[in-house]
């Protein structure tokens, strides 16, 4: 009887197979430097460094005259020497807007330019540092700089309508409402999954039912880095998974979803996108003002309210994942709005006016005394 692999497992087995049929069509050089740094990166990640160098060498071959005769997987490590400063520095324009082969425009914010032009960064120092060209001209790139954004969080009131709406189906569809009588069990268990513990949309869709230990409230995550964790959940996430469990013990998955914790109405393992579909499903009717919701978006409330609840950022950022400490207090140690407002109160400009406050305390607290007695 074959071994059954972990959905972890046939998900970077999968990877493999699309990261050596990339390389295929790019030049030796990416091959050399994916294998320099596959020890240090994931599949995920190695397989986002190569879409990001593979349309470097599409804009090279189509915006610059002395690529435009070169297949991309013949360019040479000569070819790459030769590339001067100006060129790189259009690359950082172009990225701003350029169009795929079918004539489909497409865009890239500040945090998509800066990904991509530091891939570019790394396969370029790659080949310096192992003296495969002369000189690093992607030195001279500018990097975007990067503007803080709010993070898109719920408030309790949403929070709790959000609930509201995935155990009535409140709102839904006719259609919405009908798979909703079949699956509002699992949506629950998942969205309080998601609110209760921070967990990314990966980690939950790879759990499988072995992962969760009913008895102590607690769960087996598999990280992003690959480290596993135990993590612990509440009560009322208790009681959404234990409905659930009982429900999905009836359910016979189809072959090699077996183990998998949340099956999809076809009996197979959930997929990351049609779990991000859930949650915008339920969001939009709870936070119709939040149209780019998304699991992660239930993730940084969960970071936002440990935080206000402990005032930890060590504890948010274990909770949460986080290699560096830093990348949580940049989201959830700023000043929040309540703390800004009470900034206010604090600052008297006029001395004389705090004087007057004083002193009608002091009146009132006199008066208050003398009814008493």
């Amino acid at each position: 009887m074959p071994k059954t692999i972990s959905y972890f497992e046939q998900r970077d087995n999968d990877n493999t197979q699309l990261i050596r049929k990339m390389l295929s069509t790019l030049p030796m050089s990416c091959s050399d430097f994916i294998r320099n740094i596959e020890s240090m990166t994931s599949t995920l990640t190695r397989i986002a460094y190569l879409r990001d160098l593979k349309l470097f060498f599409e804009y090279l071959t189509h915006e610059v005259p002395e690529f435009s005769d070169k297949q991309i997987a013949a360019i040479s490590d000569r070819d790459l020497d030769a590339i001067t400063g100006r060129q790189i520095d259009l690359y950082g324009d172009y990225l701003t807007l350029y169009y795929k082969d079918d004539d489909t425009i497409l865009k890239n914010g500040e945090q998509g330019k800066m990904r991509k032009l530091s891939a570019l960064r790394s396969y370029f120092q790659y080949m310096f540092k192992n003296h495969r060209i002369s000189s690093n001209v992607a030195t001279l790139i500018d990097l975007p700089k990067l503007h803080e954004k709010p993070i898109l969080r719920l408030d309790s009131d949403e929070v709790s309508q959000l609930l509201n709406v995935v155990e009535t189906g409140t709102s839904l569809t006719k259609r919405q409402q009908k798979w909703h009588d079949l699956t509002k069990t699992r949506d629950i268990a998942i969205i309080k999954l998601f609110l209760g513990t921070g967990i990314r949309v990966s980690e939950c869709v790879g759990l499988d039912i072995q992962d969760i230990n009913i008895a102590n409230n607690s769960f087996l995550v598999r990280r992003k880095g690959g480290d596993q964790v135990i993590l612990y959940y509440p009560d009322e996430v208790a009681e959404a998974l234990i409905d659930y469990l009982n429900q999905r013990e009836q359910i016979e998955a189809q072959p090699n979803d077996e183990n998998a914790l949340f099956l999809s109405m076809q009996k197979k393992r959930m997929t990351v996108r049609s779990m991000e579909y859930l949650v915008k499903k339920y969001a939009l009717i709870a936070a119709p003002l939040k149209t780019r919701f998304s699991p992660h978006k239930l993730r940084s409330t969960y970071g936002t309210n440990l935080y206000r609840a402990t005032g930890d950022i060590y504890l948010v950022a274990d909770q949460l994942g986080h290699s560096d400490v830093n990348t949580t207090r940049k989201h959830y140690a700023a000043m929040t709005d309540d703390r800004r407002r009470m900034a206010a109160q604090y600052v008297v400009l006029d001395g004389r006016k705090a004087d007057a406050d004083q002193t009608e305390d002091k009146i009132q607290m006199h008066d208050a005394v003398s009814k008493d007695d």
